[in-house]
């Protein structure tokens, strides 16, 4: 079972190894096939290469990905891996239709994965959460992904949140297959949660910097009283189609069984 919480499929986790592979036909040779085995005309890579590089294209719809499916010059289906077929070796592209029911079909948790940036050797890795515009219909609510991104903007997975749960539940399934080792994990006021502190220290080896507001308010009114005015702040402006100037504040705590650092952003 994989661990994509909305979408049950038949295989686990991809391994480091197969996440590092080069050629992507091989990342995606392993992610179950959904169609049946009698009919197929097209390996599952191939059509999933090609709606990935028709959406970088432009396309934004079942439709468009066919068109230029159909449109695509032969060396381009070759290096999507399409097979000859034929005495003249003509490479026939995959249809719309077929897109559709494989993109229907196939594992979301294990695709994300697979197609994501591995997190090792990057300093940080922020988590966050954004509902995918587009994807409500009549009878389902709209999709809710919760991704993690490296410092360098590479996305390393996302997952699905199940319907009526919130991304609290899917935070520790999102970020489980990786080596956070001395990574930096940033996360929302909605992630200022104890378990996941805990977890992130001790089962990943990892260090957080969580914000805290008032959905934890004994601890948001704990670090409200200490001496934040005895400390020197550190300012800095920005530009961002406006001037913002920022103060940073750090303070350490000991005495709570770990040295604590603590900092205060305005």
């Amino acid at each position: 079972m994989c661990r994509q919480s909305a979408t049950v499929c038949l295989i686990k986790s991809p391994s480091r190894r197969q996440r590092e592979l080069a050629d992507m036909n091989l990342r995606l040779s392993a992610l179950p096939d959904p169609r049946a085995r009698r009919g197929r005309r097209h390996v599952l890579a191939s059509v999933l290469l090609t709606a990935a590089c028709a959406v970088l294209a432009g396309a934004r719809s079942y439709a468009a990905i066919g068109q230029w499916a159909r449109h695509a010059p032969h060396d381009t289906l070759t290096g999507l891996g399409f097979h000859p077929r034929g005495s003249f070796g003509v490479r026939v592209p995959v249809s719309a239709s077929t897109v559709r029911r494989v993109l229907a079909g196939v594992c979301p948790g294990g695709l994300a994965d697979l197609l994501g940036q591995g997190p090792d050797g990057t300093e940080s890795v922020a988590v966050d959460g954004k509902t995918a515009r587009g994807s409500r219909t009549d009878t389902t609510a709209a999709a809710h992904l919760l991704s993690a991104v490296t410092a360098a903007g590479r996305t390393v997975s996302q997952l699905r949140v199940p319907d009526k749960t919130n991304e609290i539940t899917a935070f520790i399934a999102l970020l489980e297959p990786f080596d956070l080792t001395g990574t930096v994990v940033t996360a929302d006021a909605l992630h200022t949660q104890r378990e996941h502190a805990k977890w992130l220290v001790e089962a990943k080896n990892a260090h957080y910097l969580l914000v805290v507001k008032g959905n934890q308010p004994k601890l948001h009114a704990a670090i409200r009283t200490l001496p934040w005015k005895e400390m020197t702040a550190r300012r800095y402006d920005r530009e961002r189609g406006r001037r913002e100037t920022r103060s940073v504040r750090t303070l350490t705590i000991t005495g709570l069984g770990r040295t604590s650092p603590i900092s205060s952003k305005r």
